[in-house]
């Protein structure tokens, strides 16, 4: 899983459909617990702008 970071405007949608909680919210970026995420794609398919992909 990656972040397009020049994409992601931190609205945090992707982090209210994460099961594994894997996602965090910090003051400048989204951040992946890699080891945590299950690669359930939930937050690539939620993002409404599509700055998440599966990688």
């Amino acid at each position: 899983m990656i972040i397009e970071l020049g994409h992601c405007d931190q609205c945090g949608t992707c982090i209210s459909v994460c099961p594994a909680d894997a996602l965090m919210l910090t003051e400048n970026a989204l951040l992946i617990d890699h080891e945590a995420c299950t690669e359930c794609l939930l937050c690539v398919n939620i993002c409404p702008i599509a700055a998440l992909e599966n990688k």
